[in-house]
């Protein structure tokens, strides 16, 4: 029989925010390719594209005329997924199969940058500074709403992730409801914290420390790193060093550093292929239903889609849908190539 080897054999890992497991079949990374490959775009944007929606002083699929902005501009999304109006809702069933409730919330787009063609690897660090300010105001103003318990900053990077704007912009979506994977996450830290009196990711990070197996990136406050039990292939995590809940309770230190650590991070991809890397990135932090949640640690998730190459693509289909996830490169390998790529952008190679 042969000794166990995680590079080499299947397994299971845990992923103790989600409470859910991850097939891991490192083997499967040298079978031969011969699926779908993207179309890898590679025109040069400009820096301002008169038919972009999203451009300064350019009027929207709506009529609405965006201002003429410099640095972040946030607006009410033109077709909102969620939307702020009270609906009357009387529930007249009474089995479990027709179960439906109304939900409201705000959708806000936040654009990164008047121009068109700058993406966060190749923002100055005072600009991505500025995004993280306005994350901070977003959330506080929408926090306040009374019907507003959750605050979901993200950004869909690339074609490949469903982004129907080349322009650099972030959503946020505040909303009546914990969404699902925040209310998983909330179970879990809270039963962590009330058995242990600290939270999960403060444990989590500190383990990961003492290996360094998955750290991609670190600096005074923070940490990148692929988790664990990452599911995409170059899957990482930034958790901060101090234990704290939300955006809003960053110093000024910890917001450069937060911004230098998604900047470096973000070039790091770039370069993995020589592309502008596509990814969904999202920030989970604290509930805004004005109760106390010690039990949550800030974090950021990036989750990007490429495996092989910039044409190559990780698929979650058939047994991922049908059973759980799976991923082909263990998470200490990916860290490993993350980690050793330069952190000057290809562009000014």
């Amino acid at each position: 029989m042969q000794e166990f080897n995680t590079n080499e054999h299947p397994h299971r890992r845990y992923n103790p925010l989600i409470n859910e497991w991850v097939l891991v079949s490192p083997h499967r990374s040298k079978r031969p390719w011969q699926g779908q490959n993207e179309t890898v775009f590679s025109n040069e944007l400009p820096s301002y594209d008169a038919t972009c929606y999203l451009c300064p002083d350019n009027v929207r699929a709506n009529g609405m005329r965006n201002i003429s902005y410099e640095n972040c501009y946030v607006f009410e999304n033109d077709f909102a997924a969620i939307t702020p109006e009270e609906v009357h809702f009387e529930n007249t069933t009474e089995t479990i199969f027709f179960k439906a409730i109304p939900e409201r919330g705000i959708s806000k787009v936040v654009c990164f940058s008047s121009k068109h063609n700058l993406t966060l690897p190749e923002m100055e660090l005072e600009s991505i500074e500025n995004i993280i300010e306005t994350w901070q105001k977003e959330y506080t103003e929408l926090g306040k709403k009374e019907f507003v318990n959750y605050v979901q900053i993200f950004e869909n990077k690339g074609s490949i992730m469903g982004c129907s704007n080349p322009h650099p912009h972030g959503q946020i979506w505040a909303q009546q409801s914990l969404p699902k994977e925040v209310e998983k996450t909330q179970a879990n830290f809270k039963t962590y914290f009330e058995k242990y009196s600290r939270t999960l990711l403060q444990d989590y990070l500190q383990e990961e420390l003492k290996t360094k197996e998955r750290i991609v990136l670190e600096n005074e406050h923070f940490v990148a790193l692929v988790p664990f039990w990452a599911i995409w292939p170059f899957e990482t995590l930034i958790i901060s060093k101090r234990v704290f809940g939300k955006i809003t309770d960053f110093t000024d230190s910890e917001t450069q550093s937060f911004a230098k650590i998604v900047k470096e991070l973000t070039i790091k991809y770039d370069n993995l292929f020589e592309t502008s890397f596509p990814y969904s990135s999202g920030i989970h932090q604290a509930p805004t239903d004005d109760n106390l949640h010690p039990e949550w640690h800030f974090h950021m998730h990036f989750y990007p889609p490429l495996l092989r190459s910039a044409s190559v693509k990780k698929f979650m289909v058939g047994y991922e849908m049908l059973g759980e996830a799976q991923r082909d490169i263990t998470a200490e390998k990916s860290a490993e190539i993350i980690r050793n790529i330069s952190n000057i952008h290809y562009k000014n190679k």
